[in-house]
């Protein structure tokens, strides 16, 4: 017998499930993500499976929210990124600043025309000079050029020189997207580069635990499409892997649900993402998925995936009252569940008059060695102290302000992360939840409600009650998530884009749910709401069970939250198959003249047909060496063709441009046991 181990990393839980040659589940286990070492709690849930099954492992495959987190987060390593021919107007359009600061940016002269000559040439001196004043500072480097899917001869040379300078990995835009449009991708190619360094400490970890288990069999890794790739692709384009965990995750909501056409949802610690699925197959994302702010050139599953999770932080915002996320906190269940001291704490500050930084512990969230060669000297004293546990921010504020001040740049880096009241812990409150600390979760939900009534003036809660506040935040997430379906609903049938749909969304959630607890009634309606009345909603993720029915029983929507739900992602990261996308377009930039643009430059032809056999033969060629080089055991190829022609009354059927696309795929290479 052989068996097939899946993995997920996710913000809060790692998961882990064996399955059989008939790929059922045989076993399933979940520990608590140990971001600062990985491997810890990859090991744990690794330990908690039958180990006599471990030894017959053919295939491990992993998927992970980490990546998808950080860029909902806006959290990653730093980076420089070398533009080349990009003006002030593309790098704004860019959000490059927002992304990575100014002092990440290097503008400089070179790039293509949409023909694929140069524009200019590029400057070697001012290049170099760059690359060499900024290498001893980041993680990694990014490269975009003008034009570069035309002909990336200046991506190209730039990176050679990266490399002939400096040891740290570079990325080049071409490699990544083949779609026109500067400015996105540029930032598809640094959001690429800021995540190397967490892809990189996610594989080595992994792969040290399965070392020391002594599980000799292939690693692969879900790509944001639900195709699988070895971990030496990830390495080198590791953006790919954005949506790892929501690809994984639909794919076995379906396969454990057996339901082909559905809704899913799947909740996790930071996030909540949604897809329609119909046949089985999730909706690939033409325009690349939006994932929180923004939308990188990567094919992936079509999800809407937002910042609200079991970890969200529940805060005051303004004039909107309650707010969930996007950003993720450490809730105070858990943070006593590991540190129980912080109980004591908590029990203090009941006592006191509200401000800010009650209830606000600071603790390490991962290990960046580039960040950590940044850090100031007083930043620095504050990270060698969180290594002693989680520092409470209030007495910090009251007798060390210099180290408060260094946790805030701290978190602000990624570094560290704060504890805050969560959904999780409205949970534990209610009895919803009941596998963390419920002590503190009352404790910190008094504390909170406290704050929000005399600090903002939010909730008429009475002083003292636990239960009110935290029904109104599960309240709130239930509502969120409504609101959410309904915006992937109007989406999906293509009536309005994300942000139509989320104005729209808001009244169609207050007008359904209104509907649902008046169903009873025996007055007519003048509207009756009815959302997805042929496609049930499958639940996944571990909070699936507390938020769902009541989400289901609000839109009058048929409930499936299938066995294993929980592990939903790890069961869908060993069900994927190998699959490498080439395109190559052809374009007539004369009349009688067609231009093929690859890797290798741009090529005429003098006649459409030649052309074409040359672009299928070049996108056959890459595609097929692409899918053996990411772990394919075997190659099929499939072709599809995209033409962009205008009939006239003049010039009959004119041609204008032609993408040929290549599809190489095929099941993963496996171990035989």
């Amino acid at each position: 017998m052989r068996y097939f181990l899946g993995i997920d990393t996710g913000g809060t839980f790692t998961d882990a499930v064996l399955l059989d040659e008939s790929k059922q589940v045989v076993a399933a286990a979940k520990s608590l993500t140990t971001r600062f070492d990985l491997a810890l709690g990859i090991g744990a849930a690794l330990d908690k499976l039958p180990q006599d099954a471990l030894g017959a492992v053919a295939l491990v495959s992993l998927s992970t929210t980490l990546t998808t987190n950080s860029v909902v987060e806006g959290k990653g390593s730093p980076v420089c990124i070398l533009l080349a021919g990009y003006d002030a107007a593309q790098i704004k359009s860019s959000g490059l600043t927002e992304l990575l600061g100014n002092e990440a940016i290097v503008s400089l002269p070179g790039g293509h025309n949409a023909g694929g000559d140069a524009v200019c040439a590029l400057d070697e001196e001012a290049t170099k000079a760059a690359i060499l004043r900024n290498a001893p500072r980041v993680s990694a480097f990014a490269i975009s050029a003008t034009f570069a899917v035309r002909n990336p001869a200046h991506e190209m040379q730039m990176r050679q020189w990266v490399k002939a300078l400096c040891d740290k990995p570079v990325t080049c835009g071409h490699e990544l997207a083949s779609s026109l449009g500067a400015p996105r991708r540029a930032m598809t190619v640094a959001l690429n580069a800021r995540m190397i360094s967490h892809v990189k400490a996610l594989i080595e970890s992994v792969t040290r635990t399965l070392q020391m288990r002594h599980i000799d069999a292939p690693l692969m890794i879900v790509k944001g499409d639900g195709t699988l790739i070895n971990a030496q692709s990830a390495l080198a384009r590791p953006v790919g892997t954005v949506l790892s965990g929501p690809a994984a995750s639909v794919i076995g909501a379906c396969a454990l649900s057996g339901n082909a056409n559905a809704i899913v949802a799947d909740m996790g610690g930071t996030t909540t993402d949604i897809a329609v699925v119909r046949n089985g197959q999730p909706e690939l994302s033409v325009d690349g998925a939006l994932i929180g702010d923004w939308r990188p050139m990567v094919e992936a599953v079509k999800v809407y995936s937002i910042g609200l999770g079991g970890d969200s932080e529940v805060r005051f915002l303004g004039g909107k009252g309650l707010a969930i996320g996007p950003r993720r906190v450490v809730p105070l269940s858990l943070l006593a569940h590991e540190h129980p001291h912080i109980v004591t704490v908590l029990q203090h500050q009941q006592s006191e008059s509200p401000h800010a930084s009650q209830i606000r512990f600071a603790v390490r969230l991962q290990s960046d060695e580039a960040l950590i060669n940044r850090l100031a000297d007083d930043e620095l004293r504050a990270w060698e102290k969180l290594a002693n546990g989680p520092i409470d921010l209030e007495r910090a504020n009251m007798e060390n302000r210099p180290l408060a001040r260094a946790l805030a740049r701290l978190e602000r880096k990624g570094l560290a992360i704060y504890s805050g009241f969560t959904p999780s812990d409205a949970a534990h409150v209610l009895g919803m939840a009941t596998h963390w600390n419920k002590e503190s979760a009352v404790l910190g939900a008094r504390i909170w409600a406290r704050q929000m009534r005399y600090m903002y003036g939010l909730g008429t809660w009475t002083l003292g009650d636990a239960i009110a506040p935290s029904r109104d935040v599960v309240d709130k997430v239930i509502a969120t998530i409504c609101q959410k379906l309904i915006e992937a609903g109007l989406n999906d049938a293509g009536q309005m884009n994300e942000d139509r749909a989320s104005n729209m969304a808001a009244l169609l959630t207050q007008m359904a749910l209104q509907s649902g607890a008046a169903s009873n009634a025996t007055a007519p309606h003048v509207f009756q709401l009815r959302f997805a009345p042929e496609l049930p909603l499958v639940a996944v993720g571990a909070p699936a069970g507390s938020y769902y029915p009541e989400v289901a029983r609000g839109l009058g929507m048929q409930l499936v939250v299938p066995p294993y739900a929980e592990v939903a992602n790890a069961v869908g990261a060993v069900l994927g198959e190998v699959s490498q996308r080439v395109h190559v377009t052809v374009t007539q930039p004369v009349k009688g003249t067609f231009r093929v643009f690859s890797r290798f430059g741009p090529k005429d032809f003098s006649g459409l047909e030649p052309a074409l056999v040359h672009s299928r033969e070049l996108a056959q060629t890459e595609a097929h060496a692409n899918a053996l080089h990411a772990g394919a055991a075997s190659v099929a190829i499939r072709f599809s063709q995209k033409d962009n022609n205008v009939n006239n009354d003049i010039d009959g059927n004119m041609f204008f441009e032609a993408v040929v696309t290549a599809t190489a795929y095929g099941p993963p290479v496996t171990k035989s046991c």
